[in-house]
């Protein structure tokens, strides 16, 4: 077979992540006004002596360093999405920046609950007033920051909502865990106010140490739900059973064709790649199978092997 006519059967395997993702920009916007925040608290704290001021401005640094991880992500899939050395193209680096990330995520959880516990065991004075506007910034900066990282774009495949329905941008992983890093900030520094007005007006400083476990709690949680997430993708777990079932649906709509045996799984955000082994007492050429397949199943690659059965009432299997 001549080279030319070899070359019409093949195709990239970029899938689309030669792309800049809507998360891409709105991560870099965040980044910009954390560390533009992390500077003026370092600044004001070094010039006012306040020691509140100084270290949320140290934890701002922190946090920007979790969000350059999904910046990064973004970057080098962009980059390497047409590197022949990933089989399936680079969606996976998305999940693996955002496993990074969870992991951080925990650590960040348990750091909280630690300083919590030595704090109901020996408390420290609390100057009340810098800790609270410390606090009320922090929040301010988390909002703008959590309306920017909200997803708007709303183009995604039908399956991405059966897999979670709740929010449809988690199928970007790496946009899911900057907006986790900044809704752990959020939610710590909305519990800090709280206790801080209920330690200031009525003497409940404990409060201070206790709101301290309930937000590494959630921390916590919110941990364990993108480990989750991340690691499916990463371990090749099989597609969302809403999807197979389509896939089944598509392929065997004729009466005839039944699957023998179905592999699908994610291979990027929002993407999957397919094996099938089909059987038929009349079978169809491969591509009359794979052209079957609807778009919005975001299938963007697949292989089909065709067997003929002499029976045409297959039963089910795979």
């Amino acid at each position: 077979m001549h080279r030319e006519s070899l070359a019409a059967w093949s195709h990239e395997h970029s899938f689309g992540q030669d792309r800049r993702r809507p998360g891409e920009r709105r991560t870099w916007i965040v980044i910009a006004i954390t560390a533009a925040t992390m500077v003026g608290e370092i600044l004001a704290g070094l010039v006012f002596g306040s020691m509140a001021l100084l270290a949320d401005g140290l934890h701002m640094a922190s946090h920007a360093s979790a969000l350059g991880i999904a910046a990064f992500a973004y970057a080098y899939t962009r980059r390497h999405s047409r590197d022949a050395r990933f089989s399936f193209g680079t969606g996976k680096v998305n999940s693996l920046a955002a496993f990074a990330s969870a992991l951080l995520l925990a650590l960040f959880a348990l750091l909280m609950a630690s300083e919590s516990i030595q704090r109901l065991l020996a408390p420290v004075a609390i100057r009340f007033d810098q800790a609270i506007l410390v606090a009320v910034l922090g929040l301010v900066v988390n909002g703008v920051c959590l309306l920017i990282l909200r997803e708007r774009d709303h183009a995604h495949h039908g399956q991405d909502h059966a897999q979670h329905p709740h929010h449809a941008h988690k199928h970007d992983h790496n946009l899911w865990a900057a907006y986790l890093h900044v809704m752990a900030d959020a939610v710590t520094s909305l519990l800090a106010i709280a206790a801080l007005l209920a330690a200031k007006f009525y003497g409940l400083n404990w409060l201070d140490a206790g709101m301290g476990l309930v937000g590494a709690a959630l921390v916590m949680r919110w941990s364990y739900g993108l480990l989750r997430a991340s690691a499916r993708v990463l371990l090749d777990v099989r597609a969302p059973a809403a999807l197979l079932e389509r896939v089944r649906q598509a392929l065997e709509a004729d009466g005839d064709t039944r699957i023998a045996d179905l592999h699908v799984w994610a291979v990027g955000p929002g993407i999957y790649a397919a094996t099938v082994a089909l059987v038929a007492a009349s079978p169809q050429p491969a591509p009359a199978y794979l052209a079957l397949l609807p778009e919005r199943l975001g299938i963007v690659h697949a292989t089909i092997e065709v067997h003929r059965c002499p029976d045409a009432l297959v039963s089910r299997a795979g």
